[in-house]
């Protein structure tokens, strides 16, 4: 795939810190409307990948073009996400002692400050797509409970609502099943599957069982370089994956 055909593509992308190499000659492409998952063991280059697409850190050489347009290695994470390109970290960042309603609410007024967002008169539209949100990331019932009370999956639920409010093109999604029930993470498969119909999604995450469930192409990554891609039986069966990762 070429950049032209690509809503992210990264070329030779390399970063060092303090002599260590994080990412080497690394090279990627996501289509438009895609879901990737990105796997590797602890080291791997994962975060670091993260890092440079949302602006985080500057890569020492290499390219990393959005919609073939926007060189994101010249940009910085303000200009980057006002692209449409999210990021949905391990550990959640909501509001706490708002309600789930209010977190969206807030997420999609984004740039207006708290009490301004919350005491204002909520428009049609924005109490339609809060609605909507809310019903993709399973939390209409409990809209109206203070985000503290969820549960951990919940949570996680959550934060990916809060992106999704923003509706960008691209969402990047740091190991959302962590610490998840079986059925909680049964549903975020599910949930992300569907926010894959109409976003492009890069989900970096360690359980293969999840990864299985999400049914989409895997980048494998070693020592900051992508070693392995293709569906999730296909880079298992790699030589090389398996003595640097699944064989562990």
């Amino acid at each position: 795939m070429d950049s032209k055909t690509a809503i992210l593509y990264l070329e030779n992308v390399n970063v060092s810190f303090d002599g260590f190499q994080a990412l080497n000659d690394l090279s990627l492409s996501i289509r438009p409307g895609e879901m990737r998952a990105i796997i590797g063991p602890n080291g791997a280059g994962k975060t670091t990948m993260m890092d440079v697409i949302t602006g985080k850190t500057r890569p020492d050489s290499g390219r990393v073009l959005f919609n073939d347009v926007h060189n994101l290695a010249r940009m910085d994470e303000t200009d980057i996400a006002t692209l449409g390109i999210g990021r949905k970290f391990q550990k959640p960042t909501e509001f706490e002692n708002h309600t789930v309603n209010d977190n969206i609410l807030l997420a999609l007024s984004a740039g207006r400050g708290v009490w301004q967002t919350l005491f204002a008169e909520t428009s049609a539209r924005e109490n339609e797509r809060i609605d909507e949100v809310l019903h993709i990331i399973r939390l209409d019932a409990v809209r109206h409970n203070a985000s503290a009370n969820l549960s951990h999956g919940q949570k996680q639920w959550l934060e990916i609502g809060m992106l999704l409010a923003q509706d960008p093109k691209l969402l990047l999604v740091d190991e959302p099943v962590a610490g998840m029930t079986d059925s909680e993470t049964s549903e975020t498969a599910r949930l992300l599957r569907e926010i894959a119909e109409h976003h492009s999604v890069v989900v970096v995450e360690h359980d293969m069982d999840f990864v299985r469930d999400l049914d989409v192409e895997v980048t494998v990554l070693h020592e900051g370089a992508a070693i392995a891609e293709g569906s999730l039986d296909y880079v298992s069966k790699s030589e090389r994956v398996i003595e640097v990762y699944l064989g562990r």
